[in-house]
């Protein structure tokens, strides 16, 4: 029998390439360290390692808590179909942050001291734990997916006796540990640039990823749909857009009252790159949440996938100002990541993409929709319930 070989395309060239450059730049990293390798330094520590693998990448699996409290603990049962999808999102994306953490750390052998060597003082003791807590808790809330394959019941039945406590387990870690990235940045208030330092970041870093957990559950849908010829959980989805329509007015709401607060408005008439970078994060965000109130574009696919989109880049854009952008001034240095540096975080993302494909085509990660509409009854609904609103 001959065997079949995958078929060459376009993007798995690309990732490939992507695959083969993240190789040859860890090499460089283990041979050379931090300082031979990227283009960090004692004045500019923390570069695109923290600013995207973790602080964007904890944030983008966001979804998987989020769903979880609306499925199981809210108990809205018609959100169930793009649960797991979440979830695998979640854990994979959890994995990937301790990945990144390995090549970030001067000594990632020492990964595990913070679970042995105490410092309740520390935030980022808090952080360490709670992460590696979620991350387990993740792993054991996608085990019914392995059990389900394999028709193993006994282990499935242990699993559901424990599933409540343990979801309310896993949204109270990941609600302290999504907030607490943020607190990290309230040691700094001399050094953070004032567009985006604020006592209230820990709330920020919070309701913002709320927001791109479901506008991730939105684009992993879309994908989903177009690679496994799935068809698009429209009605939910729309649902969802309406509820991220609202949770990024709240955060922007915030963000205004925050900066009014302050005292920090004359910062926007400064010709700044922090201005322009800025004023891109809102306006993102803010284009998506006009948009999406909007039925006409919530029950469309395309205008969706493009809004959901527009959140994800605008959440990347702040968590990257919070941890790249506004920093720069303070530390009287600039910094840009070395190929080396961009090379691997693609094929961290790169390798994140595969592997959800593979697990996806082989698990039954995604459940028939509770109930199908013709786009036009749902457009219909959508608009009579938001003329009613």
């Amino acid at each position: 029998m001959t065997r079949k070989w995958p078929k060459i395309t376009v993007w798995r060239a690309i990732f490939a390439v992507i695959l083969v450059s993240g190789i040859y730049a860890t090499w460089l990293r283990v041979m050379y360290g931090l300082g031979g390798s990227t283009n960090l330094s004692d004045k500019f520590p923390w570069g695109l390692w923290v600013g995207f693998d973790v602080m964007c990448g904890v944030g983008l699996a966001a979804g998987g808590f989020t769903l979880v409290a609306i499925v199981h603990i809210f108990n809205i049962e018609k959100y169930k179909p793009v649960l797991r999808p979440a979830v695998l999102t979640a854990f994979l994306g959890y994995t990937l942050v301790t990945v990144g953490l390995l090549y970030d750390l001067g000594r990632p052998d020492r990964l595990w001291h913070p679970l042995v060597m105490w410092n309740p003082h520390s935030v980022m003791f808090e952080v360490a734990w709670c992460v590696t807590l979620y991350s387990t808790v993740l792993f054991l809330e996608f085990l019914p997916v392995v059990f389900e394959k394999f028709g193993w019941h006994k282990p499935m039945e242990w699993i559901h006796r424990i599933s409540v406590p343990l979801m309310i387990l896993g949204v109270l870690l990941s609600t302290l540990h999504q907030s607490s990235l943020g607190t990290l940045f309230l040691i700094v208030p001399e050094k953070l640039y004032p567009l985006w330092y604020s006592p209230i970041l820990p709330l920020l870093f919070y309701v913002s990823s709320i927001a791109v957990g479901l506008a991730m559950t939105i684009f992993e849908s879309w994908h989903s749909s177009r690679a496994f010829g799935r068809a698009l959980e429209l009605p939910l989805l729309a649902s969802m857009a309406r509820v991220l329509a609202v949770i990024l007015s709240v955060y922007l709401w915030i963000r205004f009252l925050d900066l009014s607060h302050r005292h920090v408005w004359a910062l926007l008439g400064r010709n700044r790159i922090e201005t322009w970078l800025f004023a891109l994060e809102i306006a993102l965000m803010a284009v998506a949440a006009v948009l999406l109130f909007q039925a006409r574009i919530r029950v469309r696919p395309g205008a969706l996938y493009v809004c959901a989109v527009m959140v994800v880049f605008g959440f990347i854009a702040n968590r990257l100002n919070v941890g790249i952008t506004g920093l720069e001034a303070g530390s009287g240095t600039h910094y840009a990541p070395r190929w080396s540096e961009v090379a691997i975080t693609l094929s961290i993302v790169g390798t994140g993409f595969a592997i959800f494909r593979f697990i996806a085509g082989y698990f039954p990660i995604f459940e028939a929709p509770s109930h199908e509409h013709a786009p036009a009854e749902m457009e219909e609904t959508e608009a009579d319930s938001v003329s009613a609103g």
